[in-house]
């Protein structure tokens, strides 16, 4: 049995309002546009996670609830403050902790770019993989039965996908 682990960075957000609260920025239009894309895309290559772990900014939080509907079934969301601009450590530690197969987690750059670059053996040819840009979505499968196991350099990325390669 594999385990398949799916980074999704959050959505285009809103600068609208520079003095806001970087944890209550909203989405922008095109990220309203390029999360649905993602679901859809996620759903239709079987991608279909079975928690979704995400940060507690605003911004994350309505990537994740435009996601959702397109997941059959609906994985199970877990809001993690300890998510919000998290550590590539941070983030490895709480995935080895999961029991679930298919586990997706929603956060933020850089720290979610470097956690993808540093689980996987070798990086999509995709050019976009290395700045890890709004929206974009890594599908890393580990040949492991349990994530205490996850490591770095152990994990195969099957996928890569940015909301340009869908919306054009």
């Amino acid at each position: 049995m594999a385990l398949t682990l799916i980074l999704i960075r959050h959505a285009k957000s809103s600068w609208d309002d520079p003095g806001a609260d970087d944890n209550a920025r909203v989405l922008n239009a095109r990220g309203r546009g390029a999360a649905p894309a993602i679901g859809g895309w996620l759903a239709a290559q079987g991608y279909v996670p079975d928690i979704m772990l995400c940060s507690d900014a605003v911004r994350t939080q309505e990537t994740a609830a435009l996601i959702m509907p397109h997941l059959t079934p609906a994985p199970d969301l877990q809001i993690l403050p300890r998510l919000y601009h998290a550590s590539p450590d941070s983030m490895l530690d709480l995935i080895q902790k999961q029991t679930a197969p298919v586990v997706a987690l929603i956060g933020h750059n850089p720290g979610i770019g470097l956690l993808a670059s540093g689980l996987v053996k070798r990086r999509p040819a995709h050019p976009r993989f290395g700045d890890y840009p709004t929206c974009a979505t890594a599908v890393i499968r580990f040949d492991s039965k349990n994530w205490g196991n996850v490591a770095p350099r152990t994990g195969n990325c099957d996928d890569f996908i940015v909301p340009g390669d869908l919306t054009g």
